[in-house]
């Protein structure tokens, strides 16, 4: 009898796998909001605003490094183009930001501040409906979706794979970048959206609203490890990998690539547009910048240092590399280049699998040596 799928679902992980994780939300939904409105803020346990932001941010990465996962790690596709799909998620949920400005802004319109500074009489068409939560929360998902599903239909029917699909998807981020940064757009150029104030009626900056927003990240991101688990255990993610190391005899079999191939590419786009909706109100900006394809080659970075192929490999990745970010951007910032080309040609030669598999080799050899001491202990006595 087929198991309910639900079951199958709570059944993707093992229990130190469900603890570790119960032990995340227990700090990110319990243990951080604590520390931060019932410590004061002279206390050394006192979670500062600065850190819930950077850490939610942080989380948001975590969340597209896991989408990265899933088409590189598990599917053998290499993007070098999801920062577009990130922009994506951001750039719809910030239009229902703008629009929740009304006329606290500085020229106090109706219309966003950057329309009234160029002269824009109406909203376009594609700012209509913009002032819903539901309509911005689907254009978040959608968007992302259909422009994925577009361009890897297309790609993966012509069999585009390999250093070609990846330059593909690094010239479509680039081509979106400019886009967005002219004014004419409709999207503030390469101001981008910022200044908010409110989120469905309560202030952006409140500490509540930092809270939840903070919980929210942390939801999502323990919802798609577990879903993205699942789907990599099942049948349809084993016929993925097969796919990822031996496309034609998969085809010679009778499967089709072409659809488990944008299947997954599309999950992973909505994951991204997921990431850019929670980003746009922590960080309270979203620029074309976002899409550079110097962005789209950190996602790949964050995914090889944690260890691809992993799920939670590339979490660890997004959560090391953006700290050591804040920290070399502050301290040494002309320097930070020159030390993410370095870690990332570190990992590349001396830890293939990453910091997963580093950590993997460590426990097999002490399991090893803890197996080989009671064997040259019994090899003694029967001396």
């Amino acid at each position: 009898m087929r198991k309910p799928l639900i079951i199958r679902i709570l059944s993707a992980l093992d229990r130190k796998a469900w603890l570790a994780l119960g032990i995340f939300l227990a700090l990110a939904l319990v243990a951080v909001p604590a520390l931060h409105l019932l410590v004061p803020e002279s206390s050394p346990f006192h979670v500062s605003t600065y850190a819930i932001t950077l850490v939610g941010k942080i989380m948001c990465y975590a969340l597209v490094a896991v989408a990265m996962d899933l088409i590189w790690g598990f599917g053998g596709i290499l993007s070098l183009g999801h920062g577009l799909f990130f922009a994506l998620g951001g750039y719809a949920f910030g239009m229902y930001l703008m629009r929740q400005i009304g006329t606290d802004g500085s020229y106090g319109a109706a219309l966003p501040d950057f329309m009234i500074f160029l002269d824009w009489k109406a909203l376009p068409w594609f700012w209509l409906g913009s002032d819903s939560f539901g309509w911005a929360a689907f254009l978040a998902l959608a968007l992302p979706a259909v422009v994925a599903f577009v361009f890897g239909y297309f790609a993966f029917r012509s069999r585009i794979k390999g250093v070609y699909f990846s330059i593909i998807t690094q010239a479509l981020t680039y081509a979106a970048m400019l886009l967005f940064f002219r004014n004419e757009t409709g999207f503030g150029g390469n101001n981008g959206f910022t200044d908010f104030k409110r989120i469905l009626g309560y202030s952006i900056t409140a500490p509540e609203t930092r809270l939840v927003l903070f919980g929210l990240t942390a939801l999502a991101l323990a919802t798609t490890l577990v879903l993205a688990r699942w789907l990599v255990t099942s049948r349809f993610g084993r016929v993925l990998a097969a796919i990822r190391d031996a496309e034609s005899r998969v085809m010679f079999i009778g499967y089709n690539p072409l659809w488990y191939k944008l299947a997954i590419w599309t999950i992973s786009a909505v994951l991204c547009g997921i990431a850019g909706a929670l980003y746009v109100p922590q960080v309270g900006i979203i620029n074309p910048s976002e899409m550079s394809p110097g962005n789209s080659i950190e996602i790949a970075i964050w995914v090889a240092v944690g260890g691809r192929g992993t799920l939670i490999g590339p979490v660890i990745g997004a959560f090391v590399v953006n700290l050591a970010k804040s920290w070399f951007t502050v301290s040494f910032p002309e320097y930070w280049l020159f030390f993410l080309g370095l870690l990332f040609i570190v990992v590349t030669l001396m830890l293939p699998h990453g910091l997963v598999g580093l950590w993997k080799q460590f426990v097999a050899k002490r399991a090893a040596a803890r197996g080989a001491a009671p064997a040259l202990v019994a090899k003694g006595a029967s001396a």
